[in-house]
Formats: C-alpha cells, structure tokens, sequence
C-alpha cells in the first residue's frame, strides 16, 4: 500500500498512472479527487480499525 504511506502530488499520480499505461492529464487527477475524494475520506472515517496518522 504504498500510496497510501507517502503522500503523492497530483503529478505523481499522473506519472504511476502512466507507467501503468493511463495516459491523462494531473488536471484530471485534481478533478477525480475533488469528485471522488470526500466519499474516500468518509469511507476511511467510518471504517473500523482505521486511523489517519496526524503529523
């Protein structure tokens, strides 16, 4: 689970997405997430067992 360790900026998406063959755009990767991030952080929130580490 690595991308879920290290923080990744939305070029780095973009790059992990390409060495998998996905060819897009970051601005893509910020439109997914302001679209898709909430439900994703609520899904965690309500998950048992699972913590977000604060810094």
């Amino acid at each position: 689970m690595m991308y879920v360790r290290f923080p990744l900026s939305l070029r780095n998406v973009e790059d992990l997405l390409f060495e998998r063959g996905i060819d897009i755009c970051h601005e893509t990767v910020r439109f997914w997430w302001n679209r898709f991030g909430p439900m994703c952080v609520l899904q965690v929130q309500l998950s048992p067992g699972w913590a977000i580490a604060r810094p």
